[in-house]
């Protein structure tokens, strides 16, 4: 049904984004109701009982609109699914049936990672994510041991246009792009995308409000 309705009014590009995001629906005073559970819900800021829902968007940067265009009930005990699972089915029907063209793939923490990241590679697609400060990456092309994102040194030109790391458990052919964006005064983010001749940080975090502000 949402489908039905968006499908007609999107305004489609070849450079268009997709984000993947979740929002949790407080019903902390409906506990009879099966689908809900407790989860953490990044509005409060803490765990509540409610509805799960992984959100599919997208988004036409040139004419600054976006569709909410699938979405998928966070209802694990029941089907099994993890939220990763939930991302993949939807990203194979928005790519083999619905056929919605797009350029990006814009997502949090949460589903970064190297299953989901390794399978937006395989389509020909490139996505852009900010990483755990502990994932552990090389960026010395394996002269030392990996190490903690947050432990890594940046200089200037870095700083600038990004570094080229491997995650760890990544194939050895496989590398990423990695930018140290602030976000705040006090938050930094370290976005990986997998566009390798990505090279302004600039770019990076204005790409990364994209999914902040849908």
């Amino acid at each position: 049904m949402l489908w039905d309705n968006v499908k007609d009014i999107i305004s489609v590009s070849d450079n268009a984004y997709l984000v993947f995001d979740d929002t949790v629906i407080d019903k902390r005073y409906a506990k009879e109701i099966e689908i809900t559970k407790r989860q953490y819900s990044g509005n409060e800021h803490r765990v509540i009982q409610g509805i799960g829902l992984i959100n599919c968007i997208y988004v036409n940067h040139e004419v600054g609109k976006f569709w909410v265009v699938d979405y998928r009930i966070y209802d694990p005990e029941r089907d099994g699914k993890t939220k990763i699972v939930h991302v993949t089915e939807m990203l194979q029907n928005l790519v083999y049936h619905k056929t919605l063209p797009f350029q990006s793939v814009l997502m949090d923490t949460w589903y970064a990672t190297n299953k989901l990241m390794l399978y937006i590679d395989s389509l020909e697609k490139y996505y852009y994510c900010p990483l755990k400060r502990n994932r552990l990456v090389d960026d010395t092309g394996k002269q030392e041991d990996y190490k903690k994102i947050e432990l890594l040194s940046w200089n200037d030109e870095e700083l600038k246009s990004g570094k080229i790391v491997k995650i760890k458990k990544f194939p050895a052919a496989k590398k990423v792009k990695l930018f140290r964006v602030t976000v705040s005064t006090d938050r930094t983010d370290f976005i990986a995308t997998n566009d390798l001749s990505q090279d302004s940080t600039d770019v990076v975090q204005q790409v990364s409000k994209v999914r902040l502000y849908c």
